[in-house]
């Protein structure tokens, strides 16, 4: 067992709010100057950058985890994981039928870039990406398990798209067996306030949308490593983040 430092919830170029520089090379490349080994790419309701940061995160040793972040037809986030890259794009592919197609305005929101693992355009996205879908958050933990994948509420802390904020509360269901808070400052406040959140698993991440935002060594999980490969760490992970 070691110490494996985390952010899983950054966002890539791709997303419309995230900076252009956030390239997926630029992400892992930051990601290890952060002292960061485990990092998660989860852009509004697409995982289309997946593969080129899958390429990009190998030139620099860090371990890749192919998620997105899904927005519910009540308006609140989910970050949705997926331990292989093939299966994080077999739902991307079924998250596309459920979305709202609105053409995006460049000029208000940013850009919608879609690079390979050379960093170079392969495309755009034509359609803002962070409009709710017509998934509600009862069938967000059935959809994501078809593929093999764990999903939790993001950011709860937060005002803006967050679970507690949406619902004035933290239901008993769905059930989730992790949730996502923005500031590790938050947990005795939110546990006390709903003790259910005892129970489960707490990840704190960044949810950067900047290469500047993108969490330091702080936090980690420990986890067996031995006989050592990324995917033997990243299904460590992903059995106990499904362990509750």
């Amino acid at each position: 067992m070691r110490k494996y430092y985390y952010d899983l919830h950054l966002h890539s170029c791709l997303s419309p709010c995230g900076d252009d520089d956030n390239t997926p090379n630029n992400i892992a490349g930051m990601a290890m100057l952060n002292g960061l080994e485990i990092i998660a790419l989860t852009d509004h309701n697409s995982c289309k950058n997946c593969p080129a940061f899958f390429t990009a995160a190998k030139r620099y040793g860090i371990i890749p985890i192919a998620g997105a972040e899904l927005t519910t037809s009540e308006d609140i986030h989910v970050v949705c994981l997926f331990e292989e890259l093939e299966a994080a794009m077999d739902f991307d592919s079924d998250l596309q039928q459920h979305r709202m197609l609105v053409p995006n305005r460049t000029d208000i929101f940013g850009n919608q870039l879609i690079l390979n693992g050379e960093d170079e355009l392969i495309g755009t996205e034509d359609y803002f990406l962070p409009n709710g879908t017509d998934i509600s958050l009862e069938d967000v933990p059935q959809l994501v398990e078809r593929y093999g994948g764990i999903a939790y509420p993001a950011h709860i802390d937060r005002q803006a798209n967050g679970i507690v904020s949406v619902l004035g509360t933290f239901p008993e269901t769905p059930y989730f067996g992790c949730y996502e808070l923005n500031r590790a400052e938050s947990i005795s406040e939110y546990e006390e306030q709903f003790p259910i959140l005892k129970e489960k698993t707490i990840i704190v991440s960044s949810d950067a949308h900047r290469l500047t935002d993108m969490r330091e060594k702080e936090n980690y999980f420990e986890l067996e490593d031995e006989p050592y490969s990324s995917a033997f760490v990243r299904s460590n992970l992903f059995k106990k983040l499904k362990a509750l």
